[in-house]
């Protein structure tokens, strides 16, 4: 069996219940988690032979930053409950492959720490209702050497989760979330996600920072299109882990149409969702993104192996993406077109 098929049973026998739970679940009826896994496997390879592929190049950028391998950490929250360094070992971890790291404006870490591992990190951020917290958040960010500002539009409001049992937030302690909320007296509706956004706040975050601003959460082409007009470097396709609107389209099958409307644009295309094998990646890359995000399996990671798990993950995908790439016919990632895949429904 595979490493990484292992990892989210370990992980569930070592975190509290309420904690797994948190980490796993999808919205309501949790139809967009349970299919996002599926979508990616439905794809068919077009493989081209007769091709050298003795020597395999994964490298690539991401906004001119280079990594070993397009196969990036995406921002999610409560890491402490899943290792007492919370991103600190994260970041270890993606270090330790050469990757880079989203952190989670929730992070239980200060970005001054993070600045310190020395890991390329974005900084995932909720626009909030009271600006001036979110203001402030940037501020210390950029201080902390984030390198981009990750915008995540999906969440006006936040998914109807239906739990049974306790939840995860009755177990949070002081230290585990919202290290870097500014000192304030700040009320429920203060800190409520801001739901009046429009693509002018793309604009506004980049003269903010001074950082290349990569929208998280788009899934129609339509609206990467208004971002690429908005000033935005770069798009995550993503519908949240399934977390947000139940029923959302499966990222696999957004992402064809938000990397062609936004061709040519010099817009980053990125990629989050179900993904779980080298073939996955291999499909993404294919389809337009420039590189994937994994979310869920660098907690399942982190929980069982801290920093040396997540470097294992990391680099054991990097290892099936090479072996995937030899079989298709292509040495390095930028020469991947979306004729190598089909899926079965389409042809």
């Amino acid at each position: 069996m595979r490493w990484i098929d292992t990892l989210e049973a370990a992980a569930a026998e070592k975190l509290p219940e309420a904690v797994y739970r948190y980490f796993r679940q999808g919205s309501a009826g949790g139809v967009s988690v349970g299919e996002a896994t599926a979508a990616w496997s439905a794809y068919r390879f077009r493989p081209r032979v007769l091709n050298d592929v003795s020597t395999i190049d994964l490298s690539t950028t991401v906004l001119g930053v280079p990594v070993d391998s397009p196969i990036l950490v995406a921002p999610s929250t409560l890491h402490r409950m899943a290792d007492p360094d919370g991103e600190i070992a994260m970041a270890r971890g993606v270090g330790a492959a050469r990757s880079a790291l989203g952190v989670s404006s929730n992070a239980g870490t200060t970005f001054a720490e993070l600045g310190a591992t020395g890991v390329p990190w974005w900084l995932q951020i909720y626009v909030v209702r009271n600006r001036e917290i979110t203001r402030r958040m940037l501020d210390a960010a950029v201080e902390g050497g984030a390198r981009a500002v990750v915008l995540t539009v999906d969440t006006p409001v936040v998914g109807r989760k239906e739990d049974d049992g306790d939840t995860v937030w009755g177990l949070v302690k002081p230290g585990q979330l919202l290290a870097n909320l500014p000192d304030g007296d700040w009320t429920d509706d203060d800190l409520a996600k801001a739901d009046d956004l429009n693509p002018d706040v793309i604009g506004w975050l980049a003269e903010r920072t001074g950082l290349p601003v990569v929208v998280k959460g788009v899934l129609r082409g339509d609206d990467a299109k208004r971002c690429a007009d908005a000033g935005a470097a770069g798009i995550i396709v993503s519908n949240h882990g399934g977390r947000q609107l139940d029923g959302s389209i499966p990222t696999a099958q957004a992402l064809p149409e938000v990397a062609e409307a936004v061709a040519g644009t010099g817009l980053e295309v990125y990629v989050d969702g179900g993904i779980r094998r080298g073939e996955h990646i291999l499909t993404a890359l294919a389809l337009g993104a420039r590189a994937v995000f994994v979310g869920r399996p660098a907690l399942w990671a982190l929980t069982v192996g801290s920093s040396a798990g997540v470097a294992r993950l990391l680099t054991d995908l990097s290892a099936e993406l090479d072996h995937s790439m030899r079989l298709i016919g292509h040495s390095t990632p930028s020469s991947l077109t979306p004729d190598l895949v089909t899926t079965p429904h389409l042809n």
